[in-house]
């Protein structure tokens, strides 16, 4: 099969792989239709992370059954299905209280939880974006969809990560109907947090960003954008909110954080937060963060520290939730939303491109260019 194989910093290619297959009773395989590239496929893309030379990404996939372990009993061969991206077992200590992003049997470290398709630090699992993967656990890790997965693949294809991510971040942040909610971050699981943010009943949600073609999309839903490049985002939240800071804050950039300049700050939007929200004020961070960066551009940065505003934080009496979104514990009532049109998150959809056009994806995508929001690749050719 083919697959999307990653090369060194900034290489990626399109290559033959060995075909995944049923290698356990509860495998089910899957032949991938549509696949994301994510802001974290970006990390390994650019060589900031431990990812292997020679392992191929893909962490959000959709696509149809084509064939079932013996000890599968639910799901079906022909069944059309979206896989979170958090691999998980079901029966583990934090499987079982809807911790399926910390599940302690997929990660073989025992030091370590979680685990994920093509990801670092996340076991030895492969990726997605390719012809076909293998699904462990199959029962517990498919979603199945209904009759109109097929044409509504960019929709449903979100349930994977992004839009249970973008999701969790507002969970955390406590997002309540009439609140005031900012959004640091309108890269896809920002705009999902938007997306989340109005769908919780959020009365005014403002997102923080600095691309002109992501603050449209923000402003296409109803946020109000905020340009960093161009203002202070601190000093305009607190004039959208009478000076008192919003109700609540996400945060979904992560440690490559920068400034308009370009200059990396990692501390950068978890202190704009802290600044830009109330007392007594909630903040939800899905933007990755990690325990060591060797690229990062100080020490601090290098071993994974920040240089938080903690006595501001502690003494606005503040609450953060972090960490990856457990994304079953949300995936089946988004798909429901999806299926009865009352959310849309393929509107972040920019481009739809075959398999083998990936290195170009990856590399707009990488830069920001104008236009590229988010990428879905289709290794079956399946709407590309």
């Amino acid at each position: 099969m083919k697959a999307v194989v990653y090369e060194g910093p900034r290489q990626v290619s399109v290559k033959d792989v060995p075909d995944a297959r049923i290698e356990r009773p509860t495998d089910v395989l899957v032949r991938i239709t549509s696949a994301n590239i994510c802001g974290s496929d970006l990390h390994m893309y650019e060589g900031r992370t431990d990812f292997e030379t020679g392992r191929w990404f893909g962490h959000e996939n959709l696509g149809q059954v084509v064939e079932v372990g013996a000890g599968v009993d639910k799901v079906q061969v022909g069944d059309w299905v979206v896989l979170p991206f958090n691999i998980s077992c079901g029966h583990c200590k934090n499987c079982e209280r809807q911790l399926t992003n910390y599940c302690l049997t997929a990660q073989p470290e025992p030091k370590m939880a979680g685990a994920a398709y093509g990801f670092a630090d996340m076991g030895p699992w492969a990726g997605g974006q390719a012809e076909l993967l293998r699904v462990p656990w199959g029962d517990f890790n498919c979603l199945r969809l209904g009759e109109d997965a097929e044409e509504r693949q960019t929709d449903y294809v979100m349930l994977a990560d992004i839009f249970p991510t973008g999701y969790h971040a507002t969970e955390m942040a406590g997002v309540q109907p009439g609140d005031q909610t900012v959004i640091y971050g309108a890269g896809p699981v920002g705009l999902m947090a938007a997306l989340s943010a109005t769908i919780r009943g959020a009365s005014k949600v403002m997102v923080v960003d600095r691309h002109a073609d992501r603050l449209r999309l923000a402003e296409s839903i109803g946020a109000i954008a905020i340009d960093d490049s161009k203002v202070d985002p601190v000093q305009a939240v607190l004039e959208e909110t009478m000076g008192l800071g919003a109700d609540n804050g996400c945060e979904c950039v992560g440690y490559q954080a920068h400034e308009p300049d370009g200059r990396e700050q990692a501390n950068l939007t978890m202190n704009r937060l802290v600044a830009s929200v109330r007392f007594t004020g909630k903040i939800g961070n899905v933007g990755v963060f990690v325990p060591q960066d060797p690229g990062g551009n100080d020490e601090l940065a290098k071993q994974g520290k920040l240089a938080f505003d903690y006595g501001m934080f502690w003494f606005k009496g503040q609450h953060i939730g972090s960490g990856q979104a457990p994304v079953k514990k949300y995936n089946r009532q988004l798909r429901d939303l999806i299926a009865g049109g009352k959310a849309e998150p393929s509107f972040i959809v920019s481009h739809e491109l075959p398999l083998d056009r990936a290195p170009e994806a990856y590399e707009h995508f990488d830069k920001r260019d104008d236009g590229w929001t988010k990428v879905v690749l289709h290794p079956a050719g399946v709407g590309a």
